[in-house]
């Protein structure tokens, strides 16, 4: 959670509750997958908020911050939107690009892979 967000418990807009959180660091940028509740803790929501920080000419560190509101009626379409691009990307954009592919275990002569490494034998 954002310090902001408990700081402005005052505000007439904080009426949710937080249930769940998950921060995903990601180079420059964190993603949180915020799980919330109504007022009336009747129903649950996902917040994705996108944060990234950067710098100011004065040298200060600010953070611009993106946020989407999921609500349940819309999960399985976000997710398969979300599954379909990047299938898509994975299956044309990085076809034939060996550094962006998922790095898979090549194999000795004697059948182990690199990572079944005994250190014993060495």
């Amino acid at each position: 959670m954002y310090k902001e967000d408990f700081e402005r418990s005052r505000f007439s807009d904080r009426n949710a509750e937080d249930i769940y959180s998950k921060p995903v660091r990601a180079g420059k940028r964190t993603y949180f997958f915020d799980v919330k509740s109504t007022k009336e803790g009747k129903d649950f929501y996902l917040t994705i908020t996108e944060s990234k920080r950067r710098q100011e000419q004065d040298g200060a560190f600010v953070f611009d911050k993106h946020k989407i509101f999921l609500y349940k009626e819309d999960f399985e379409k976000f997710q398969e939107g979300l599954y379909d691009a990047v299938t898509f990307i994975r299956e044309q954009l990085l076809k034939g690009d060996a550094a962006q592919a998922p790095a898979q275990e090549e194999e000795t002569s004697e059948g182990k892979s690199f990572s079944d490494v005994d250190f014993d034998e060495l």
